[in-house]
């Protein structure tokens, strides 16, 4: 039997949808990147050309309500995780949503809330768990080759980048609050947390 693509369609074009999540949906079978946003029009359409994706836009709303488009893909700034999924789930479409999946708790609360009220799927992207490094570990663990874990400990580091400590620009996205919900560990570390809930599986 032979199944229908999904198509996909992007909101925010930035870095991480570049090398991994952009390219991935192409290289996928039965998968299919049909549409892309970005609110700089000829940045959008910039993506889309090298990326070989059939539109673009540079107003969500338009790539929401596209049709073409089965599910959505938010890649933006934690800030507008919310709204976009709220949007999506209205229309209908199942949401895949960058991590964090938003700003806090009530937000997440929110977005879960909508799309089980829409009856559409929410997923947040998480992908580590399906590598294949990863999936040895679990092998490991299944099989006891280290015993019963009784407890974690880990270390998260990451230097502050120069151009952080001497520009007099505005800070990046993911060190401002009201943007990204938290700093750096909020953003980086929720991977470190969800593999580890992956690993231990609590009941």
């Amino acid at each position: 039997m032979k199944l229908n693509k999904v198509r996909w369609g992007i909101i925010g074009c930035g870095d991480v949808t570049e090398v991994k999540s952009g390219p991935a949906f192409q290289k996928v079978q039965n998968s299919e990147l049909v549409a892309v946003m970005r609110r700089t029009g000829h940045l959008a359409e910039d993506y889309a050309r090298r990326h070989n994706v059939p539109k673009w836009y540079d107003n969500a709303d338009d790539l929401i309500h596209d049709p073409n488009v089965d599910v959505v893909y938010i890649a933006t700034p934690p800030g507008s995780h919310m709204e976009y999924t709220l949007k999506a789930a209205k229309a209908g479409k199942p949401v895949y949503v960058e991590k964090p999946m938003a700003r806090n708790f009530t937000e997440c609360e929110h977005m879960i809330e909508a799309c089980q009220h829409a009856g559409v799927p929410l997923y947040v992207a998480y992908y580590r768990r399906a590598q294949p490094r990863f999936l040895k570990i679990i092998e490991l663990l299944d099989n006891q080759v280290i015993g019963d874990i009784r407890s974690v400990s880990t270390t998260h580091f990451q230097p502050v980048s120069e151009d952080i400590l001497t520009s007099d620009r505005h800070l990046p996205w993911r060190l401002q609050p009201e943007i990204s919900g938290g700093g750096l560990f909020f953003d980086l570390a929720s991977h470190t947390l969800d593999i580890l809930v992956f690993f231990i599986r609590p009941d």
